[in-house]
């Protein structure tokens, strides 16, 4: 049986790199595209850890390319796939500029969005959105590691940031609200008062 892809055109082959990487969905070995690296644009090379290939810019500025939900696969200390990735090989000529707006290496003309990964709001990465991708530069994902250590912990730092986000404006709601109920009491005993023959 041939299976055959009919891809958009973003995902044909440049004819001038020579770095291949995997397509997000599939694997080297079945179908490749090049990408650059989009801090220093030194071509990403593919990395397998675990059972995952990730794009790595080895020998560059030390960035990983993450396809969608791959990240989620070794953001945490006990994800043993994730310690192969926090020694990318760098080369130290190589400066990065942090603050400049970076393109989707996968993407072709996309911007990516710059945020915090997490609610703590320590650690800045580039998603696309479009594809969903994620860049880290070179010790982002260490320090990933580092914030939780599993998902019940992200998940329970999260519900305490809303909770507390939240609870002193539902207050302030809910008094009003309450409020609010009398106030229409209090009209209706002011046209009454107006009003007598209206009983």
């Amino acid at each position: 049986m041939v299976v055959q892809f009919n891809l958009p055109p973003l995902y044909l082959l440049p004819q001038s790199q020579n770095q291949p990487v995997a397509l997000m969905g599939f694997n080297a070995q079945e179908r490749v595209i090049y990408m650059n690296c989009p801090a220093c644009s030194n071509p990403l090379t593919l990395k397998n850890v675990g059972n995952l290939d990730v794009d790595v810019c080895e020998n560059g500025c030390g960035g990983i390319w993450f396809d969608l939900l791959e990240l989620k696969k070794v953001d945490e200390p006990h994800e043993s796939a994730g310690e192969a990735l926090l020694d990318i090989p760098r080369n130290p000529e190589i400066k990065v500029d942090f603050e400049a707006k970076r393109k989707c290496p996968h993407c072709d003309g996309i911007t990516m969005m710059r945020h915090f990964y997490s609610i703590k709001r320590e650690v800045e990465i580039d998603e696309c959105p479009n594809c969903g991708g994620i860049w880290l530069d070179a010790g982002e994902l260490a320090a990933i590691r580092s914030l939780f250590q599993s998902e019940s912990e992200k998940k329970a730092a999260a519900k305490n940031l809303y909770n507390r986000a939240f609870d002193a404006e539902l207050k302030i709601l809910g008094a009003r609200a309450e409020q609010g109920t009398k106030n229409p009491t209090q009209i209706g005993l002011a046209l009454k008062f107006l009003s007598p023959a209206t009983e």
